[in-house]
């Protein structure tokens, strides 16, 4: 079973992230052989700061790392020190279809929120399907928002190995039953982002206890009283999956617990349960951070494997497309 997922170091990491897909990365070194990227080319594609971008990726590392990423039970590395995943984007680009791009929700999403749309912003999906397939991956762990994304790797997959033969796996998305969603807890309509959502609203990896009981103290809820995952109650159902997803529990069960409660108990309940959840990432993650040149080392580590099996895959696209030298295939 092979494991790949990758993540953008853009932002500090919040607890959508951390549930989505950070949690996921760490299961998936049970299950077989992981394989997670820093996709740092992603981030390439709009307006941003090179030494941020620097500092944002050695952040997520060591966020990774004290979440539970061992470099010894996985391959975990920095896209853009494998050459191998801008290549078989270009290789990608000729199979896949401008219609299928104009019809990403994210690209529609992101290009509204730019003054200056960049070209990257319209292809980087392409690049995203070629990250996965570059490790013949069979499971991609994400978040609800990204399933769009793995549609269109398994769509460009089967054309590919239509026109030029077998040469591609085709991946499933792995995608959490609850807490697929983490929604912001001051507008709980929308997704807890970090572009576009707000600071009371976004529970980041590495708050301080007081921070996020704080935040979810002021979290909105819904008229009445009644706590119970509902349509008609987003703020009430956001915490109960938080909640659930945290303590192991079903919403059910919480809903019965909680019977009776008060908005205000219910919220102290999610927060304190949250503060224990993020406690032990919180701690790893203050010793791991300062030390930047074990992070390099342990990225770059994490880059030699993930060629090993990069050039692997790229030796039988070349062969299958008629691109490049001729030779055998891997």
């Amino acid at each position: 079973m092979r494991i790949f997922s990758g993540i953008q170091p853009t932002g500090r990491k919040h607890l959508g992230n951390y549930i989505g897909g950070i949690v996921q990365y760490v299961a998936g070194q049970e299950r077989g052989d992981g394989i997670y990227c820093i996709v740092d080319l992603h981030a390439t594609t709009v307006v941003y700061d090179p030494a941020m971008l620097r500092h944002d990726l050695y952040d997520l590392a060591a966020v990774l790392l004290a979440a539970g990423l061992d470099p010894e039970r996985c391959v975990f590395f920095r896209q853009s020190d494998v050459p191998e995943h801008s290549e078989l984007q270009w290789l990608l680009m000729g199979v896949t279809g401008y219609g299928e791009l104009t019809r990403m929700t994210q690209f529609k999403d992101k290009s509204a929120q730019q003054e200056f749309v960049s070209a990257g912003i319209f292809s980087y999906p392409v690049l995203m399907v070629a990250d996965i397939l570059l490790y013949n991956t069979d499971q991609v762990p994400v978040g609800d928002d990204q399933r769009q994304h793995v549609e269109l790797t398994r769509d460009v997959a089967q054309r590919f190995n239509s026109r030029f033969g077998e040469t591609f796996v085709l991946p499933k998305a792995v995608i959490p039953e609850v807490g697929a969603r983490i929604m912001d807890l001051q507008y709980p309509e929308k997704k807890m982002s970090t572009t576009g959502g707000t600071s009371q609203g976004l529970i980041y990896i590495t708050d301080e206890p007081d921070a996020i009981v704080k935040k979810f103290k002021s979290a909105v809820t819904d008229s009445g009283r009644e706590i119970r995952h509902s349509a008609d109650k987003p703020g009430i159902s956001n915490l109960l999956e938080i909640l659930a997803v945290v303590r192991g529990s079903s919403i059910e069960q919480l809903e019965r617990e909680f019977d009776g409660a008060g908005y205000g108990d219910f919220k102290l309940a999610a927060g304190d349960a949250v503060v224990d959840y993020l406690a032990p990432v919180r701690e790893r993650y203050n010793a791991l951070r300062d030390d930047e040149d074990e992070l390099e080392a342990i990225l770059r580590l994490g880059a030699g494997k993930a060629r090993e099996i990069a050039s692997g895959t790229m030796r039988d696209v070349r062969a299958a497309m008629g691109v490049g030298p001729v030779g055998p295939a891997h």
